[in-house]
């Protein structure tokens, strides 16, 4: 294992589409699929361009109010990787002549993909092939590819073609025909132009009207009989390159793409926009390029590695996480995170839950500029949210469940429209960033209207009953196995941290609070409804129930479901999984790992053995916080399993899906596990507490996370706990295992870690355990 880079060491065509996704490359802006450079073979080609997105029809059998009448959907935008080579006439692609020799590698620390490879065509002449990838951490607009040949025994005249292409044609996107004709061609030219070594396509999207622009240049290494030809049709842009070399020759070759998209500028706006981007890029050159990169990367991994000795398979996926986290969110800027990155079209590329409640708590403290950026998109969607909430008739800001721009894109009400706790995610994500970075205009101009208004909402959608307990009835909390609840737990107790904060910004910020017609009659209700929220306790069985009555209902026979038979949604009616207690995803144990300041030690070993024996892990969003809450309860063991499986869910593709894109939240759950679990972080109440353990085999865990603008590192090892602030000017003020400690700045508090009591065994539903470190080992591929 590379600890610091994916290594690919053998071509397997069988595993493209999951190789696609983990070697994609984005910052945010711009996502490119780790598709092989000459185009094909492919499993799903992929150009993304964040929330670029085409409309299509929602089909229902029958209407109702309030559904959503239109979705949106990410394209595949114009493809600038494409460059095509032909030896001696004969066209390189992988699955003829002879293939001698295939590596491909992602490198976190300098953030390039690089392939090499050594290949024989038909008629006998072999040569070398490398090429390195680039989307720019710092040049927004900017992708970059070196790509070299080289002959080996003997001369080689080659041509190279390189490419800009719209419109390509990808697998059908839906069973629907309807929909698939949606997204069929979406793209419709507006220009197309060429000049010696370069080409500029224009195109805006047939039914969404976003216009989007895509630009390419070239160096290479000197002119002597190098023929330059550029030409462009419909949607196609090319530029092609012949030279004879001799063996051992090396002809060098740069492509620069620029990408730019808008709702409202002009064609000949966003043509300069994209032409001066490029223009940019030339002058930086390639070995500028790849300095800023490295450099932006050595800030990130300063702030954010984690080092673990004990685990090699687990401290690369660790770094493998963190970089796709990054790439999905570094330069977004105002624009939604979605739930795959830019990695792939899975769930049409939509933001969820997700986004708030696992991407941001580690961009928070790893990238908190990222965290910023991504909860401003959200207030400026807030109009949207407004609208939605007046629709469903409530007050204040209904955010949607799914969507790309802000409208509501979830077209099956009961694990949509009705999971309100998105509304008490993203408030609790606004606290998280506030109390973490003190950023106080962030927390006047963003954070207070977003608290205000889903306040509104939560008042509006619940009620007050006969004996004064505040109820929010007819809900979806985070399982999706339970569906219309009344109390979810969760939902619940973050509602009322919602509330409990829209009272403190409105009491902080009182002009700009009324300025949104805040009144203190409305404070003191959001008040008192958070202190008389209902939360249910079964006392017969000594556990809260997820919902109310959730513990009546009958229990699913696990004995008897078969192992092809999960993910139950896909193979059981609905009707047959809301009626039993089986939980597809953490919901109950998640509650109380964000609200972990509302439950007792014992009733979180309790809730904990409960639900355990009802969670068949059918998401991708559990194991992590069931890793989590496993290790704070002292199933470390457990833990570490279930953090594998995290670690592992898309590097040996466990869901069968990964070829659909990574599961960005899935991802950032690998140092959720890590940091709040083994480590222990919480953040409640504004406060860091730290409470580490660490599991049979692992020697030392160290990371960084940033707090109040300083840079905190923790050192973990079997028997103590070392604090290092590393910067700033002031102490830092902690809690290790519930004391109360202070840091000076440029000082080590080492802490001894006390022992840990070994709790009663839980069991998982009959054949849905984490999977084992056997089981996982007998998985891996050609990645090392």
């Amino acid at each position: 294992m590379d600890s610091w880079r994916l290594i690919e060491s053998e071509l397997d065509l069988d595993r493209l589409a999951q190789t696609e996704s983990l070697f994609a490359l984005s910052n945010g802006h711009i996502g490119l699929r780790g598709n092989l450079d000459e185009g094909e073979p492919h499993s799903l080609p992929g150009t993304y361009l964040n929330s670029l997105y085409e409309l299509r029809p929602l089909p229902y059998a029958e209407a109702g109010y309030g559904y959503p009448e239109s979705g949106q959907s990410i394209i595949n935008v114009t493809n600038g990787k494409l460059i095509r080579l032909l030896v001696d006439d004969e066209p390189f692609d992988v699955r003829y002549g002879q293939l001698r020799r295939h590596e491909r590698v992602l490198d976190f620390r300098n953030g390039v993909l690089r392939r090499d490879l050594e290949w024989t065509s038909p008629a006998g002449q072999t040569v070398r092939i490398r090429s390195t990838r680039l989307v720019s951490f710092v040049q927004r607009s900017i992708v970059a590819i070196r790509y070299e040949v080289t002959p080996v025994g003997g001369p080689a005249r080659i041509v190279l073609q390189s490419e800009l292409i719209a419109n390509e044609q990808l697998p059908d996107p839906a069973n629907d025909p309807r929909v698939a004709a949606a997204l069929e061609a979406p793209l419709v030219e507006e220009n197309a132009e060429s000049n010696h070594c370069s080409a500029m396509l224009v195109h805006h999207t047939r039914r969404s009207d976003l216009r989007l622009a895509a630009m390419m240049d070239h160096l290479w290494d000197g002119d002597d009989d190098v023929l330059v030809t550029s030409d462009t049709h419909a949607d196609i842009g090319r530029v092609t390159l012949s030279t004879g070399l001799d063996d051992g020759q090396t002809f060098q070759l740069t492509k620069l793409v620029g990408y730019g998209w808008s709702s409202q500028r002009s064609r000949p706006a966003l043509r300069s926009q994209v032409s001066a981007a490029v223009f940019g890029a030339r002058h930086t050159g390639w070995e500028g390029l790849c300095a800023e990169q490295r450099q932006y990367l050595d800030e990130f991994w300063y702030r954010a590695d984690v080092q673990l000795d004990g685990d090699d398979r687990l401290q690369q996926a660790i770094r493998f996480a963190l970089f796709h986290v990054l790439q999905a969110g570094a330069r977004a800027e105002h624009r939604a995170i979605p739930a795959k990155g830019l990695t792939g079209n899975g769930y049409d590329g939509h933001t969820f839950w997700d986004t708030e409640t696992f991407l941001l708590p580690v961009l928070t403290y790893t990238a908190p500029r990222s965290a910023g950026d991504a909860l401003r998109w959200r207030h400026s969607t807030l109009d949207l949210a407004r609208d939605r909430a007046r629709q469903l008739g409530h007050n204040g800001a209904t955010f949607p469940w799914r969507t790309i721009r802000g409208q509501e894109c979830s077209a099956y009400w009961p694990a949509g429209t009705a999971a309100y706790h998105i509304n008490a995610d993203i408030a609790d994500a606004v606290l998280r960033y506030v109390n973490a970075t003190e950023n106080t205009d962030f927390y006047r101009d963003i954070g207070l209207e977003i608290l205000v208004e889903t306040a509104r909402m939560w008042i509006s959608l619940g009620h007050s009953d006969a004996a004064g307990a505040f109820r929010i009835d007819g809900v979806t909390g985070p399982d999706e196995y339970s569906a219309i609840t009344d109390n979810n737990v969760y939902t619940n107790l973050m509602a009322q941290r919602n509330l409990l904060g829209a009272v403190d910004a409105a009491e902080l910020f009182p002009d700009e609070a009324k300025a949104f017609d805040v009144t203190g009659t409305e404070v003191h209700r959001w008040r008192q409804s958070a202190e008389a929220m209902f939360i249910p306790y079964d006392e017969r069985l000594g556990v809260h129930p997820q919902a109310t009555g959730f513990t009546d209902h009958e229990r699913w026979d696990f004995e008897s479901t078969p192992a092809r038979n999960y993910p139950l949604l896909l193979n059981y009616p609905y009707g047959d999984i809301y009626r039993r207690q089986v939980i597809k995803q953490a919901d109950l144990v998640l509650a109380m790992h964000l609200r972990g300041d509302a439950f007792t030690a014992d009733q979180k070993a309790r809730n904990f053995a409960y639900y355990e024996q009802l969670t068949v892990r059918d998401s991708s969003l559990s194991a992590c916080t069931q890793a989590i809450i496993a290790a704070e309860i002292g199933h470390l063991r457990l833990a570490q399993d279930y953090l594998l499986e995290v670690a592992l869910t898309d590097l040996e593709n466990l869901h069968d899906n990964t070829g659909g894109g990574l599961h960005m939240a899935n991802l950032a759950g690998v140092w959720l596990g890590l940091v709040a679990g083994f480590g222990g972080m919480r953040d409640h109440a504004g406060e860091l507490t730290f409470a580490p353990r660490l599991p049979p085999g692992w020697r030392r865990l160290r990371f960084g996370m940033t707090w109040h603008s300083q840079q905190l590192r923790v050192t973990i090892t079997r028997e103590e706990a070392s604090y290092d602030v590393l910067d700033g000017d002031r102490p830092m003020r902690l809690r290790h295992h519930g004391e109360e400690f202070t840091v000076d700045v440029g000082k080590q508090l080492t802490l001894k870690i006390p022992p840990v009591v070994t709790p009663a065994p839980v069991h998982q539903p009959a054949g849905r355990p984490p999977l084992s470190r056997k089981q996982l080992g007998e998985l891996s591929g050609p990645l090392g």
